[in-house]
């Protein structure tokens, strides 16, 4: 026995050397995972999957993993997916449709993969994310149309609506502008990006709708040639509206070095804001007794009434003979009166909102920059 004391006490010393010699496990940094609230939303509204094993917010490995996961041949992602479960992608994938299944920029997706996917490679140095990443802008070439711009999931229309539009312009503007998140790219890939951003900036311009000659703002879904308002879905009708128009106002606020006609644009939208807002009436949610909605439940309705002390609220849509504001039935017959609208849609829609309250605190900022 006394022979074997030696080696146990040498095996726990190695033991304990080597555990001090462990390198530490990378830290990573937090990467904002806002952009992916709507599709994550929409999942817990219509997936019939319900787990709580999701991965924590921190994990950016786990995530991005996830995101590669489920990443389409054609460089794209299917929509309505919580990109921080740990359901089997089998399971998720086997439950959608074949048609849910397919690529779409529908409710703020495809952009967020990128970007995320591009600053886990900058903070890992592993090239699958690069890759991955290389892949969904390469998505975004090929889905442009020769005329500029990039369709949603409803229409085929240049698309405003679910910050299609914007959303892929802000990420191209962050490459234009030489964010360090893109630094990797190759010139050849920088340049198509870059000129795919020209073209649909210049289509922005072209959209913005005029009403007895003057500038108002924008529909959400304007004519690949003509780039006039048309019609989206039934209930989204040729218009003016205050939703999306914030989102393109933003945008081009952004520009740093603004030429004429971007300026105008954005002086001429601002205006038209300050006219359209609504005065007197009061909009917002109030408490009902749970009731079922869709996959989940939900807890209250909405409301628009009269209020004198209430601040400005703005209608998503505007018509275009006399800018006034309407609503509309999901079979697209025009209504007046919230109460009009089912329970369904009054709170699944945004048919008010309070928008512009962004836009107009920073324009006199940006008005003071140029």
């Amino acid at each position: 026995m006394k022979s074997i004391k030696p080696i146990i006490l040498f095996l726990c010393l190695a033991a304990l050397a080597a555990c001090m010699h462990q390198p530490e496990a990378k830290k990573y940094s937090y990467i904002d995972l806002s952009k992916f609230e709507d599709g994550i939303h929409h999942w817990n509204l219509y997936s019939r999957i319900h787990s709580t094993d999701r991965l924590d917010t921190a994990d950016i490995i786990g995530i991005a993993d996830n995101l590669l996961a489920y990443q389409n041949e054609d460089g794209g992602w299917p929509k309505n997916i919580d990109w921080l479960t740990l359901v089997p992608r089998d399971s998720v994938v086997n439950d959608l449709s074949e048609h849910y299944r397919q690529s779409t920029y529908d409710n703020r997706n495809i952009f967020p993969q990128i970007e995320y996917l591009s600053a886990v490679y900058g903070q890992s140095g592993d090239q699958k994310y690069r890759d991955a990443a290389e892949k969904g802008f390469q998505y975004i070439l090929n889905t442009e149309y020769p005329t500029g711009g990039w369709r949603g999931w409803d229409a085929d229309v240049v698309t405003f609506n679910d910050d299609v539009m914007t959303g892929i312009m802000d990420l191209l503007l962050d490459v234009k502008t030489n964010d360090s998140n893109y630094n990797w790219l190759q010139p050849d890939m920088r340049t198509k990006l870059l000129a795919a951003y020209e073209r649909g900036l210049q289509v922005i311009l072209k959209c913005q709708v005029s009403i007895n000659g003057v500038k108002t703002a924008w529909c959400q879904q304007h004519d690949f040639d003509t780039y006039a308002p048309v019609q989206g879905r039934a209930y989204e009708h040729p218009s003016v509206t205050a939703r999306e128009s914030c989102d393109i106002i933003l945008f081009l606020m952004r520009i740093e070095q603004p030429d004429s006609a971007v300026m105008a644009a954005i002086e001429s939208s601002v205006a038209w804001l300050e006219a359209a807002k609504i005065t007197g009436h009061r909009y917002g949610n109030f408490p009902i007794e749970e009731r079922p909605y869709h996959e989940t439940t939900i807890d209250f309705d909405r409301e628009f009434v009269p209020d004198s002390t209430a601040r400005p609220v703005w209608a998503r849509y505007y018509d275009l003979e006399k800018g006034e504001p309407f609503l509309s039935l999901i079979d697209g017959t025009i209504v007046y009166d919230l109460k009009d609208i089912s329970f369904d849609r009054r709170v699944g829609y945004e048919w008010y909102g309070f928008w512009p309250e962004v836009v107009l605190k920073d324009y006199p900022e940006w008005k003071e920059r140029r």
